[in-house]
């Protein structure tokens, strides 16, 4: 799954930790989501494009096959 996670989070300002702390959630998971070797959980994914006022599918795409 791609997603622009790293790219929104850099945009506000915030660091890996300070987006962790946010969303209630260890820095390694946003940094396994941001380099694609995580996929999260549907209530996270919520949670990550309420937190940037995005819609999911403005955050995550599935990649092409």
């Amino acid at each position: 799954m791609k997603n622009r996670v790293r790219d929104l989070r850099k945009s506000c300002g915030w660091t890996q930790e300070q987006i962790s702390d946010l969303l209630e959630v260890s820095r390694q998971t946003i940094n396994s989501i941001e380099n694609g070797r995580f996929d999260p959980s549907l209530t996270l994914a919520l949670k990550i494009a309420k937190l940037f006022e995005e819609p999911v599918e403005g955050i995550f795409a599935l990649s092409d096959a």
